[in-house]
């Protein structure tokens, strides 16, 4: 399918003799099933198609036919057996965003007008096909009335030229994360699906960032102003050129691709291929690698635990933002090994499910091919009745690309979110502040960070009254500071991956940290060094051993580069910043989907790409 195709009736189109029996003759060269007709902000090129088969037509019905008009009537009926037409728009939204509104084939050309209309487009340019409307409305607004009309919602060439993601435009990062995520958005038009770089649209709307929790459907259109390619311009395609492969269950209908892109299952959308080998999903997943939205088990078998550990990711996913399971599939170069027996493997998956997850589940498990090999695919939801739990007690998270144990803070965290998004309990408002009475003696906090001017908090006296005082002891944010700074108040926001260790107290000769996990900004505390996972004990050893001293640091302006080092393959950096109030915040083992500018430019190899 090629959903973003324009006509004549657009102020840009460069084959100005063309004629619809051209455009459509060319739409089946290309072996297209379904196309949209998406002119710049006008359904005029739709309206002259429809008039042109009407006019056709009554001169059937009053015997009036001339034999090369019965030919184009014959033509324009055959074509429309075999190819789908969908009618629609591009609409030029507030600041040139373009957003393509796809809508049923019998849609009359009144209702899209007037959804044109409803959009701020000028009744005297509904029929200019020009991409400049004036003071039309803005892009969430879009979204919401193609949405509410019946329509499908993407944003056009997305990360390109007018596209709501393209990079190095200056608008803020919460509008960019609302113009991707809004939920009246059902996909993405992207110029780079095939695209195998680390930072190819696709794989950053995949769902594993922090701030873009939606995983996306990313389709691509051919964007084609003209029939066939111009030899002059690799960037100018033809029709068809660029398209989409849907897989639909059913007759192929608007309602059956719309109900593709409503779905969570973003495997039946691929970019289509000629000659090629097809699309293969897996192997897309597999160079992408383990993350906070997808393993990988070669086998689930109960032999060695490999089951267990699939139960375990499972559990974990539905714990924390949701996720895909593969069976079938590791890491490692080389086909699959595959399943011998997908449809018994499926039935025992999908009952040890049932019996060893509480509270009850529901998972979508499918086969995918690849390479030859059957691959299981077990999609986990974001669950609604956290936390869930393997065998009554063991209750995991998701973190980057492991499952872990839940601590008890996470645990309570879990509850917590759970009964606020449940509407069971309400957030709580903050206690008002206590007086302190005055003392003879003032015992400093062992938070790093508090100043001489700011009470010391009565949990961290103890453990530090018997800590000398260092002059240059680098601080670290309070608890409220890290709250500003968090919000990037500050200027500079920190990293969305990565840790930081934010308190340390010690009892009976135990030193307890409080670490900040910044993909989420929830903290955990009372955690030591044996209790501590593997990135959690590397940040509380660098804190103990290397805290960096602010006068050798090589900043710029406000940030630094402390270390940098590349395991498993992937590039990890701790990063330091420094506030206006003199405190310090270092964050460890940041990855790059978790650095933007200006953590970015510190980036090493292949990473800043």
């Amino acid at each position: 399918m090629d959903l973003h195709l324009h006509s004549m009736a657009s102020a840009d189109w460069k084959e100005p003799g063309a004629t619809w029996l051209d455009w459509l003759y060319k739409c089946e060269q290309r072996g297209l099933d379904v196309v949209a007709i998406t002119d710049h902000n006008t359904v005029a090129g739709i309206a002259s198609l429809r008039a042109e088969i009407e006019r056709l037509q009554w001169l059937e019905i009053e015997n009036r036919l001339r034999p090369n008009e019965r030919r184009q009537l014959d033509e324009y009926r055959r074509l429309g057996e075999k190819i789908l037409v969908l009618p629609g728009f591009e609409f030029t939204a507030t600041f040139g965003f373009h957003i393509l509104g796809i809508f049923p084939p019998e849609t009359s050309v009144r209702q899209l007008e007037h959804i044109l209309l409803d959009l701020n487009v000028p009744p005297d340019r509904l029929d200019g096909g020009s991409t400049e409307v004036g003071a039309s409305a803005d892009v969430l607004t879009a979204y919401r009335v193609i949405h509410a009309a019946g329509g499908i919602v993407i944003a056009a060439h997305a990360n390109s030229t007018h596209g709501v993601a393209m990079r190095d435009f200056p608008f803020g990062g919460q509008t960019k994360i609302s113009y991707t995520q809004d939920s009246h958005l059902h996909a993405l038009e992207v110029t780079d699906l095939e695209s195998r770089s680390t930072r190819s649209t696709a794989r950053f709307f995949n769902g594993s960032k922090p701030e873009y929790p939606r995983r996306m459907h990313c389709i691509q259109g051919s964007d084609a102003h003209l029939i066939n390619r111009d030899g002059n311009d690799k960037n100018r395609l033809g029709i068809g050129e660029r398209v989409t492969e849907i897989q639909l269950t059913g007759p192929v209908s608007f309602a059956a691709i719309k109900k593709v892109f409503e779905s969570n299952d973003f495997a039946q959308t691929r970019p289509f291929r000629r000659r090629n080998e097809p699309f293969d999903h897996v192997a897309e997943a597999r160079q992408q690698g383990p993350s906070i939205v997808q393993s990988f088990h070669e086998r689930a078998t109960r032999q060695g635990g490999r089951l267990f550990a699939v139960l375990s990711d499972v559990v974990a996913f539905a714990n924390t933002q949701g996720g895909t399971v593969y069976v079938g599939a590791g890491t490692h170069a080389g086909p699959p090994l595959g399943v011998d027996d997908p449809d018994e493997t499926i039935a025992m998956l999908r009952e040890e499910i049932e019996s060893k997850v509480v509270p009850p589940l529901e998972v979508e498990i499918d086969t995918l091919e690849s390479q030859g090999q059957h691959v299981l695919r077990i999609q986990v939801p974001p669950g609604i009745e956290r936390p869930y739990c393997l065998d009554d007690s063991r209750i995991y998270l998701r973190q980057e690309a492991d499952s872990v144990l839940a601590v008890r803070d996470e645990i309570v965290q879990l509850v917590r979110r759970s009964l606020l998004e449940s509407g069971d309990i309400l957030e709580a408002p903050p206690p008002e502040p206590i007086a302190e009475k005055p003392a003879s003696k003032r015992k400093r906090s062992s938070k790093r960070g508090v100043s001489a001017e700011k009470p010391a908090e009565p949990a961290a006296v103890e453990a530090s009254t018997d800590e000398p005082e260092v002059a240059d002891q680098p601080s670290e944010p309070t608890e409220e500071a890290l709250e500003v700074h968090a919000n990037g108040l500050d200027g500079v926001a920190p990293p969305t991956i990565g840790v930081q260790v934010v308190d340390v107290k010690e009892r009976g000769g135990t030193r307890y940290y409080t670490i900040r996990d910044l993909r989420n900004g929830s903290t955990v505390q009372n955690v030591t060094l044996k209790s501590a996972r593997r990135l959690w004990r590397y940040a509380i050893s660098q804190h103990e051993q290397n805290l960096p001293d602010p006068k050798k640091i090589d900043w710029r302006d406000d940030v630094a580069l402390l270390r940098a080092e590349k395991r498993a393959g992937k590039h990890r950096y701790d990063f330091v910043q420094r506030f206006p109030d003199g405190a310090m915040a270092v964050y460890y083992g940041v990855t790059e989907e978790g650095c933007d500018e200006p953590w970015r430019s510190f980036l090493q190899g292949t990473d800043a790409e």
